[in-house]
């Protein structure tokens, strides 16, 4: 299976979206995601279908395709490319039509011939057909009309009657070649300032995207084994190449430093402005920028797998899902089309039936066909989505499905794991006891034995303890969920674990690190974890909000409840294994929407069945691919900010549908009732899309916390 991500010009409304979207699935294509604001599609296809085949069905629909490949791209340049261009040509003849309009001030009578009219019309209307129509006809061939079938009827129908008019003639009175050159010129106006609008939206995203492109410093050796530094493009860095990034350049590509000491400012990743100082053997971010120092590293992933890479990926995947308050418009847009093609066929029936004026009842026709919107209901979500995925993504926090967004508004109480979530997970050794030989001989066995542990703690004594010289076990072992086991040449066993193995050696459970001797406790150690700087006003800031909170940890009770009076959690759940904390997290989510944070493999099953699950971006894989929702800065300080933004962004799409079903429950009877012209409406129909982008833009702005 392949993933496919192509871009796609010529989506206007949700109608288009739906379009591309059934095509494909009618394919048998799945994970299907066409995403309005962006213009990206994407689809994982199998050896059975053909791109080429693909490509060529959906521009088949009325839209082009620009797939990134050399041979499969066929977008062909045209004489207009965008609705910019579309606008600027049309407007030039335009004008001079709508000039009559003021005849009381401008007296230009020879605008009043018809043949002039119609020579000025006739570019604008071919233009206009150009576009809307062969989108029409496409879409209604596929049987799912677009809001284009709307304005191509309208256009038409004004041309063709004043054409008649002029052929004919029937004087003045049937002449409107202003009103099929004007709706034409003013869609176009209204589909630019759309693409404008939308454009703003993904500003955040098409930031992080420019910051992909970067030149590099290859480092490459002779046959004299002498070093040569060149400039190449990052995206043709492969795993392993040497580069050499200087002072105030911008990282390539994900590395890991093999020489020298750098300052590094990762903002555009974590959200974090404040520098870090990077070493040897530690990991630099493509994208991020070198604030100070000069280091050579070598690349551990190709640009299409950088953390950027996936980032913008998923930003971009999120924003095609469409969260459950969309369903209803996307049903309504299914047959507005429909729906408007008989309220404006009405429209002339009964206006010619009760006025006796068969050019007054078109004209009230043709007003109903522009201004009504499907657009308006198409774009409602995905353009505050777009905002508020953007937003997110430029201060750290990783959306993985809109559906999280919706998600947040809701959320009645947060569970936290302890370890690296509340706490930094960097331990040290606070205390120990030995009470077998010297404590040389005591630090070498525990190093030989918690060295071959991935257990935090044990991690931490092998660090503090390092030893040139360990212990050569006869047998070592893991023992799931206690410690470490191992037997040496002469046949002793030693054993380091948790209190469980020292249960009936001791009644004092206050110690991290038990270790036994042929079964005899021989020594105990205490490790200190410090506690986030941020924990404190989190879980303040979620008492607040009247979020209750919740710590859930495999660490002993006591320990526990030390850290929730500290930190002020209102209940404490401790001494839980990983299946224990999946029942606890799963009991949780039917009393009330949760939301559990977490860091560890052993919080991956817990974090699946949270209502939304929060990992850390220095968390284990499987508690990131697990996880709705990635708080990038290594820490929790954005955990506000995630759920302030999923609360204003469902917020933002409420107020968007709710425009707008207003907007066209309102225009539609206007227009059918002679209120406005042809002209305004299609003025009123382009603003219309452009309120819901103003409103939506409020949020790169707005205070959500």
């Amino acid at each position: 299976m392949e993933t496919v991500n192509w871009k796609v010009d010529g989506m206007d409304c949700s109608n288009c979206v739906l379009t591309i979207r059934q095509f494909l699935e009618k394919k048998g294509l799945q994970d299907v995601k066409v995403n309005l604001a962006g213009g990206d599609v994407s689809f994982t296809i199998n050896g059975q279908n053909k791109k080429d085949e693909i490509l060529k069905g959906i521009e088949s629909l009325g839209y082009l395709v620009d797939a990134g490949d050399a041979q499969l791209n066929t977008k062909k340049k045209k004489f207009l490319k965008n609705h910019k261009e579309r606008f600027l040509f049309c407007i030039i003849f335009t004008l001079p039509l709508l000039l009559h309009m003021f005849d009381r001030w401008v007296h230009i009578h020879w605008l009043m011939n018809p043949w002039i009219q119609m020579a000025l019309a006739t570019p604008v209307f071919i233009v206009g057909m150009d576009f809307f129509g062969k989108s029409a006809i496409k879409s209604i061939r596929n049987g799912m009309p677009n809001m284009n079938v709307l304005i191509a009827i309208g256009a038409t129908a004004a041309y063709v009657y004043s054409l008649a008019g002029a052929l004919l003639g029937l004087g003045e009175g049937y002449l409107f070649f202003e009103t099929a050159a004007s709706v034409v010129t003013l869609v176009f106006l209204g589909n630019w300032m759309e693409d404008a609008s939308i454009q703003s939206t993904q500003r955040s995203l098409n930031k992080l995207a420019r910051s992909q492109k970067v030149m590099a410093n290859m480092i490459a050796y002779d046959d004299q084994h002498q070093e040569h530094v060149f400039p190449v493009e990052n995206t043709t860095l492969r795993v392993g190449d040497i580069l050499l990034i200087k002072n105030g350049e911008q990282v390539p590509a994900d590395c890991k430093i093999l020489w020298g000491d750098a300052t590094v400012n990762e903002s555009i990743i974590t959200g974090e402005s404040m520098p870090i100082v990077k070493k040897p053997k530690e990991h630099l971010i493509g994208g991020s920028l070198l604030v100070d120092g000069t280091v050579k590293a070598y690349v551990t992933a190709e640009a299409k797998n950088s953390v950027l890479s996936n980032i913008i990926d998923l930003v971009k995947r999120a924003q095609g899902e469409k969260p459950p308050v969309q369903q209803m418009a996307d049903k309504i847009s299914a047959v507005f089309v429909p729906i408007v093609l008989g309220i404006a066929a009405l429209t002339l029936i009964a206006n010619w039936i009760i006025l006796q004026d068969f050019t007054a009842s078109l004209m009230r026709s043709i007003a109903v066909l522009v201004i009504a919107c499907p657009c308006a209901m198409g774009l409602a979500t995905p353009a505050a989505i777009a905002v508020g995925l953007g937003r997110a993504a430029r201060s750290g926090v990783l959306f993985r499905n809109a559906k999280s967004l919706e998600l947040f508004r809701n959320i009645q109480q947060v569970v936290f794991d302890k370890t690296g979530t509340l706490t930094t997970g960097d331990f040290n050794i606070a205390a120990f006891q030995n009470n077998n030989g010297s404590d040389e001989d005591f630090k070498q066995i525990v190093f030989s034995l918690e060295k071959y542990s991935n257990h935090p703690i044990a991690q931490c004594i092998a660090r503090e303890w390092k030893q040139s010289q360990p212990v050569r076990w006869e047998k070592i072992e893991e023992m799931k969920g206690l410690g470490m086991k191992g037997v040496t040449k002469e046949g002793d066993t030693w054993q380091a674990g948790s209190f469980k193995i020292a249960q009936g050696l001791t009644n004092d459970a206050t110690h991290n690190v038990y270790i036994l001797k042929n079964d005899e406790l021989v020594g105990w150690i205490d490790v200190k974890d410090e506690v986030r700087p941020e924990a404190m006003t989190i879980v303040q800031y979620l008492r607040h909000k009247n979020i209750r909170t919740i710590l859930l940890s495999g660490d002993r009770y006591d320990k526990c409840q030390q850290l929730a009076d500290f930190l002020g959690i209102d209940e404490v759940i401790a001494e839980q294994t990983p299946q224990e904390k999946l029942g606890v997290v799963e009991h949780l989510t039917l009393k009330g929407p949760t939301a559990m944070v977490g860091d560890g493999i052993n919080d991956a099953p817990a974090l699946a069945k949270a209502t939304v699950g929060i990992s850390l971006s220095d968390a284990s894989q499987v508690a990131m691919q697990t996880a709705d929702v990635v708080l990038m800065d290594n820490g929790i300080k954005n955990l506000p900010l995630s759920l302030g933004l999923g609360r204003h962004t469902y917020m933002t799409i409420r107020q968007n549908l709710f425009w707008a079903f207003a907007y066209n429950i309102v225009a539609i009877p206007v227009a059918a009732f002679g209120l406005l012209t042809p002209t305004f409406g299609a003025l009123v129909m382009g603003l219309s899309d452009v309120v819901l982008a103003i409103n939506s833009g409020r949020l790169f702005v707005k205070k959500v916390v």
